[in-house]
């Protein structure tokens, strides 16, 4: 079994999903293990557009094409997927999709975040940033269900997901995409089954209908079938968060969290990514999270921008949140740990005993 890298464990797809954990006894690193790809096709009643079917100079080799609204036949009748649709109708779109009221967590004597209170409305793009060990990815953890608060709450369109049952949950958490800080793809798995493996995990597509989504989804972030038969281990850094980022919008979520999307990229790579973050948010109503210490991709991206700093560096009565604001508040900022932050200054800090 092989483990996809050192990075946040939170895969997009549902058999990633880790058990909700009280904090006293979660470790630094989520296990989570490569499953072994599906090898029956899944059929489903969702027939695609014309548009979207594969074109046959894209079609992939050893694979039988048929037409992708044919709709499955079994014993005589059309095979549909009786499991009850979620009614989004009394969705309030005003209210704000995810919510902090208050959250703390800590883990042993550990506090790594405190009172933290946001609301994120529909739509926007927020920028989390802070020094490392700061509980960023712990944050997006929270959101997820992976930890449950210690005090306060974190809600997901109303909903504490950390409190959910288990089949609620995993149907819950498909409305999120998730990109890694290393892209966290499985190893056994090529690049068509790790973009593939979502849709065949919610079941309601055929195997044509799921190609035709995979080949949809390479394109949209830059790569050709070509890399389709590829493994994780034959792909550079770039192309790794590509496939990753192909992977998280397949199933077309409400929500996009970035962990630290540029980390490791070269300058020209990180901006496609940046220019891949903003292609999303113009193609789709999409509500993003982008954790990152890389400035130029908070000034290219966000709507939003908070400021949160490690709970050791600050008072018992002082605010872990210390800037929430537009990136042109953040440019006129006084604070000087913000300040700090942003031009990359170590100012007192050599001389600092940790």
């Amino acid at each position: 079994m092989s483990t996809p890298g050192n990075e946040s464990t939170l895969p997009p797809p549902a058999s990633d999903q880790v058990p909700v954990r009280n904090p006293e006894s979660v470790p630094d690193q989520a296990a989570v293990s490569d499953p072994p790809a599906a090898s029956h096709p899944v059929p489903g009643n969702n027939p695609l557009p014309v548009s979207d079917q594969v074109p046959a100079s894209e079609q992939l080799p050893g694979r039988e094409q048929v037409d992708i609204n044919d709709r499955p036949i079994v014993n005589d009748r059309p095979l549909v997927d009786d499991r009850p649709s979620v009614d989004r109708s009394s969705v309030v779109q005003d209210r704000p999709i995810i919510v902090a009221e208050h959250a703390s967590i800590r883990f042993g004597r550990n506090e790594v975040l405190r009172d933290i209170h946001l609301e994120i409305p529909r739509g926007q793009t927020l920028v989390l940033i802070g020094e490392s060990g700061c509980g960023k990815s712990v944050f997006l953890k929270l959101i997820v269900g992976l930890l449950r608060p210690t005090t306060g709450r974190v809600t997901f369109d109303g909903q504490e997901m950390a409190r959910l049952p288990e089949r609620k949950l995993m149907r819950e958490r498909l409305r999120l995409g998730y990109l890694f800080q290393g892209a966290a793809l499985f190893d056994s798995l090529n690049v068509y089954d790790n973009i593939a493996f979502g849709l065949r995990a919610r079941g309601e597509m055929s195997e044509e209908q799921i190609e035709a989504k995979v080949l949809q989804q390479l394109r949209g972030v830059g790569l050709t079938p070509a890399a389709l038969t590829k493994m994780p281990a034959e792909l550079s850094g770039g192309m790794k968060k590509r496939v990753g980022l192909a992977r998280a919008l397949a199933l077309d979520p409400e929500v996009m969290l970035y962990d630290e999307p540029t980390t490791g990229l070269d300058p020209i790579m990180s901006d496609v990514i940046n220019e891949l973050i903003l292609r999303t948010r113009r193609e789709r109503p999409v509500t993003s999270i982008v954790i990152t210490h890389d400035m130029k991709t908070v000034r290219k991206v966000a709507d939003r921008i908070v400021m949160v700093v490690p709970v050791a560096r600050i008072g018992p009565n002082d605010p872990q949140v210390i800037f929430d604001g537009t990136p042109s508040d953040l440019e006129r900022c006084s604070d000087p740990r913000v300040t700090q932050f942003v031009e990359g200054e170590a100012c007192e800090r050599l001389d600092a005993t940790e």
